[in-house]
């Protein structure tokens, strides 16, 4: 086998041999190639085989061997983001050199971070009381959406709309002081539908789904698989195809920093980015912003943020990583439920 050197942190890595990088859960190959739309999945047994990923293990070896002072530096030498813990400074900088090393081969055959050319970021604000009984029907107040654009990285366009909840049109004092939306604002909004009919407006306005790609992004699972499936029910339209699909932040943060679960909420993934949150918490247009934040940090530091949910005859259901890339469908009015 060819031996040459890697240079990383100004020291001289011989590399001769190594495993394939210890990417994110999502991202795993599980001996499965992406097959095209339609497809069933074959296996392969070469999909990690070419020799840049052992060149990308050996440097993952050296990293995980650094303390964060070194890492701090390596990053602040290479003008990368030096904020967050140590974990996200290492993932930061595997995902540096994996990129560098890949485009340098040409061995990227995948799809890549830019199969999307923006993302919707929704974080919907809906009505609550302080001891929900499990059969409340939580009714969407507030519509919001953050767009970003894959390819300059930055928050490229905003919407929000306040929501007049039909089946308890009067909110609870909990629900005000929780998401300081008051009851005049409500009082003043349209109803779901025609809230819904100026969100397609929006994103047609955008071209999203026809000249570019694009899908949802949410904090969770909640937000598209209950608020919005109730709230389709309450008001008798049918679900909106467009949004049956989303990349839930929530597994993808923890799959790629390799970090639990229950270390995924906004205020600690912001925390650990070295990010501070900016607004009101649980207002859904701040909420959104700073859901973005989260996003274009992940995509800066390599993470190929992609769907792994989606709604199935109303159930939640997980993608699998080895499911065809694809955009979320042109937005289109659901119509009515007959």
């Amino acid at each position: 086998m060819e031996e040459h050197k890697e240079n990383i942190d100004g020291k001289d890595v011989n590399v001769k041999t190594g495993n394939r990088d210890d990417d994110d859960e999502q991202m795993k190959p599980s001996n499965t190639m992406c097959p095209k739309e339609g497809e069933t999945p074959q296996p392969s047994n070469s999909d990690f085989s070419h020799p840049v990923y052992k060149e990308i293990a050996l440097a993952n070896g050296h990293i995980n061997r650094m303390s964060k002072e070194e890492l701090r530096l390596k990053l602040s030498q290479l003008k990368l983001d030096t904020r967050g813990v140590k974990d996200v400074m290492k993932k930061r900088l595997k995902s540096h050199y994996k990129k560098q090393k890949l485009t340098q081969s040409a061995a990227d055959s995948g799809p890549t971070d830019l199969f999307y050319d923006y993302i919707c970021v929704v974080d919907f604000e809906a009505t609550c009381e302080e001891d929900n009984p499990p059969d409340f029907l939580h009714e969407i107040i507030e519509f919001p959406m953050v767009l970003i654009s894959t390819h300059t990285l930055e928050i490229v366009g905003t919407f929000q709309e306040y929501v007049k909840p039909e089946l308890y049109p009067t909110l609870s004092d909990f629900c005000v002081k929780l998401t300081g939306i008051t009851q005049d604002k409500v009082d003043a909004a349209k109803p779901f539908p025609a809230v819904l009919k100026r969100v397609v407006k929006w994103l047609e306005e955008r071209e999203l789904g026809t000249k570019y790609k694009y899908t949802f992004l949410t904090d969770g699972a909640w937000d598209m698989s209950k608020f919005l499936n109730i709230q389709c029910r309450v008001s008798q339209i049918r679900y909106p195809r467009f949004a049956r699909k989303w990349i839930n932040i929530r597994k993808s943060y923890g799959n790629f920093y390799k970090v639990p679960r229950t270390q995924t909420k906004l205020s600690t993934m912001l925390d650990k980015l070295g990010l501070q949150y900016e607004g009101r918490p649980h207002s859904g247009l701040d909420d959104s912003r700073n859901i973005a934040r989260v996003a274009l940090r992940m995509l800066q530091d390599g993470c190929q943020l992609r769907v792994n949910e989606h709604l199935h005859d109303g159930q939640l259901v997980s993608v699998p990583s080895w499911a065809p890339m694809e955009g979320a469908p042109p937005p289109r009015w659901p119509g009515t439920r007959k």
